[in-house]
């Protein structure tokens, strides 16, 4: 579920240096960063609304390496500011950072640790994360990004508590979001924090967007593994639980298939895919399970045995955790989206056939070619967007994953990795 999470105690007690001012929002660009991502705090914190009733900002757009700035389609940015003007903001912005695998230049990392220093709120959309991350701005603190990239920020920056399912996190003095879209649902929240509910839903309704969503990241999350698990001896052991979802096996048995200890193998998966191993196999069931009642017409019954489930209880429950909905509503919502005349058809991927979830390679870094949401997938028959459609139809208000939920027959339990982050509330 979404969280709107209140600042921690000691983060609300920091003051802004003498020379920052509480209204200046700086925005960070960089050569090589998508153009939606950059617009977005841009066009909350930069155009004068104050006739609907939205307080000004005062935007400064910093330029966070030399010039021009590249973007998407080959246009060509000036910033009128450097970092030195980042010593007077009191928001410092990173809406985004052209690759995760390349370090940020070192300077702007300095004016960003000065920034905090003085203190200034960070924040940092989607990938630009990363660029906190490199900071140090998040060791030890509840973070989020896109789901794709999510593994790999928490195999590269160990210490961060990356949480995927979040839209965003708000740790104080220091915030990050989810990809696009949900960058405007944190520079909604910050207007929110900063001038109250009346100022956050007139941006809103000129936005034309939700003042506050509920729901998380769930619902979207894929099969994506970071890039660096195809050399790894335990890529082996996840593309065979991929393949054999339909059978009922447990975390136990790929660690024997691993040659590891359970604890070591719980140690060594979570420190290349940012997850606890049962939180990932229990997500890729009820995967599995999505794509089953969206190319199939077996009963729910028949859904949880291919999926691994050892009873329909167990599916429905971890299904409505996940997505917050019931197997039948979905699959209901699903299909009242679907264009008339197409038919469930089965598939070797929903069947759980050979090569059923093996990964058909990893979605591309910003900047970088690859699959765009919303388009068609090598595992699904049916675009991604439909599945996500169907999702959010049939969810009301979804529930927050529970800390420790009862998995199959009561042997297992499904354990967070943090039943609780700092600074964290559900949304109201």
């Amino acid at each position: 579920m979404s969280h709107d999470s209140t600042a921690a105690p000691e983060a609300v007690a920091r003051k802004l240096s003498g020379r920052r001012r509480k209204e200046i929002v700086a925005v960070l660009l960089f050569s090589g960063g998508p153009i939606f991502e950059s617009s977005i705090p841009l066009s909350v914190f930069g155009i004068d609304r104050q006739d609907a009733g939205v307080p000004r900002y005062r935007l400064l757009v910093c330029g966070g390496e030399d010039g021009p700035l590249r973007t998407t389609g080959g246009l060509e940015l000036s910033a009128p500011h450097g970092l030195e003007a980042i010593s007077r903001a009191g928001t410092v912005v990173v809406p985004a950072w052209r690759s995760i695998t390349s370090p940020p230049p070192e300077e702007a990392l300095d004016a960003l640790r000065r920034a905090h220093e003085e203190g200034a709120r960070i924040v940092g959309l989607c990938t630009g994360a990363f660029v906190l991350a490199a900071a140090g701005l998040l060791d030890g603190r509840p973070a989020t990004t896109h789901w794709m990239y999510a593994p790999t920020l928490a195999k590269r920056y160990p210490s961060v508590h990356v949480d995927p399912r979040e839209l965003f996190v708000d740790d104080g003095d220091v915030l990050t979001s989810a990809g696009t879209a949900a960058g405007i649902d944190l520079c909604l929240h910050i207007v929110r924090t900063d001038h109250g509910n009346e100022a956050a839903g007139a941006l809103a309704r000129r936005l034309v967007v939700p003042p506050r969503r509920t729901g998380g990241q769930e619902r979207y999350l894929d099969r994506s593994l970071p890039e660096e698990i195809g050399a790894d001896p335990l890529a082996e052991v996840v593309a065979w639980a991929l393949e054999h979802l339909h059978e009922q096996f447990d975390v136990e048995t790929l660690a024997a298939r691993a040659y590891m200890s359970r604890r070591t193998f719980d140690r060594r998966f979570r420190s290349l895919t940012g997850s606890a191993p049962l939180q990932w196999l229990i997500t890729q069931r009820v995967l599995q399970a999505q794509r089953l009642l969206e190319t199939s017409d077996y009963s729910v019954d028949e859904v949880a045995g291919r999926c691994g489930f050892r009873s329909p209880v167990a599916l429905r429950g971890h299904f409505r955790r996940q997505l917050g909905s019931s197997p039948a509503a979905y699959r209901a919502a699903y299909r009242a989206r679907r264009p008339q005349g197409e038919r469930p058809q089965e598939t070797e991927a929903s069947q759980g056939g050979p090569g059923a979830g093996v990964p058909g390679g990893h979605p591309g870094h910003p900047g970088q070619p690859g699959q765009p949401p919303g388009s068609l997938h090598p595992e699904h028959p049916v675009p991604i967007q439909s599945r996500r459609t169907a999702a959010a139809s049939a969810i009301g208000s979804p529930p927050a994953l529970s800390a420790s939920a009862a998995s199959d027959n009561g042997r297992e339990a499904y354990i967070s990795p943090r039943a609780s982050l700092p600074g964290q509330r559900s949304a109201t």
